[in-house]
């Protein structure tokens, strides 16, 4: 039975003093509180509300809009002329809302001149910072992961925050510096490597960003070996698109390491010089196709 200003509650329980302060801000935002409700896996306190939408926005961190996608989001939405998918919001300041896995949303609710948006209210800032996991808008590429993952390392070295397990994997900060240099890098040929060798630092935010440029300076020199080679090959007239894969494959230091892997600097000069004296002379179009047609070693 109703047993509060705003919803339901457990029977012999009321939401603590910061969830009702923060209804009250939300009220007091211009938004409306629906509900106050304990969600059924943590029994963490949550708000469901409707906010003005010009108040909500993405999160700096996260991936670029997709236009595709989003207007694909806002064709289904006319169609159903309804919108019943709330997105995951934490307030920033008066007047101020993030979304870390809603922006798709909101932004066809924009285009589609809407005035407010139902949201499920978290009061936990750290929320913002966890879009890899929340996000089931559209699935992420590597490119989107690692981009994401950068843009979160510098917010948290900025807030001089400790916390990294929204990060997800650590190869993500390496890449994301390299996707930012070149939009157009290869990370899936390096990721299964990365993947491997490229763990978290037991350093400060701040300190590890610097070996972060580092290893990406040396993942970008293999890269630039790697371009070289493939070059070479296509004047030989193999252009299959999967060359820069194959030559990975080849020079890989990691397809025999089981219990103990060299260091992440090991790797990398290994695979730097392996690409140095690679013999493209020896490589035939049938040798790509076939590891083509196979798993990628690695």
């Amino acid at each position: 039975m109703p047993n509060g200003r705003w919803g339901l509650f457990p029977p012999d329980e009321e939401p603590p003093r910061e969830i009702r302060t923060l209804a009250q801000e939300v009220e007091d935002d211009g938004g409306g509180v629906l509900g106050l409700y304990r969600e059924p896996v943590g029994g963490g306190w949550h708000i469901v509300a409707l906010l003005p939408l010009a108040q909500v926005q993405a999160t700096p961190y996260q991936r670029d809009l997709s236009p595709s996608h989003a207007k694909r989001l806002r064709e289904v939405i006319k169609k159903l002329n309804r919108f019943v998918d709330p997105i995951v919001v934490v307030r920033r300041a008066p007047r101020e809302y993030w979304t870390p896995n809603g922006n798709h949303r909101r932004d066809a609710l924009q285009k589609l001149k809407a005035h407010h948006v139902p949201v499920i209210l978290i009061p936990d800032e750290r929320v913002a910072f966890q879009i890899l996991a929340l996000n089931t808008e559209k699935a992420h590429s590597l490119k989107e992961k690692s981009l994401e993952v950068i843009r979160m390392v510098r917010a948290l070295i900025e807030a001089e925050d400790s916390f990294a397990f929204q990060l997800e994997e650590a190869y993500f900060i390496t890449l994301g510096l390299l996707y930012e240099k070149h939009p157009r890098f290869a990370g899936s040929v390096h990721a299964p490597v990365l993947r491997r060798v490229d763990t978290f630092l037991r350093q400060p935010l701040a300190k590890a960003y610097d070996e972060r440029l580092r290893r990406a300076g040396l993942v970008d020199a293999a890269d630039a070996l790697l371009g070289d080679v493939a070059a070479r090959l296509k004047r030989r007239g193999i252009m299959h698109p999967y060359v820069k894969n194959f030559v990975m494959a080849r020079v890989n230091p990691l397809t025999r390491a089981r219990k103990s892997l060299p260091t992440f600097d090991q790797t990398w000069e290994k695979i730097q010089a392996a690409l140095e004296r690679f013999d493209v002379d020896k490589i035939r179009p049938e040798d790509v196709a076939r590891a083509a047609a196979g798993p990628v070693a690695g």
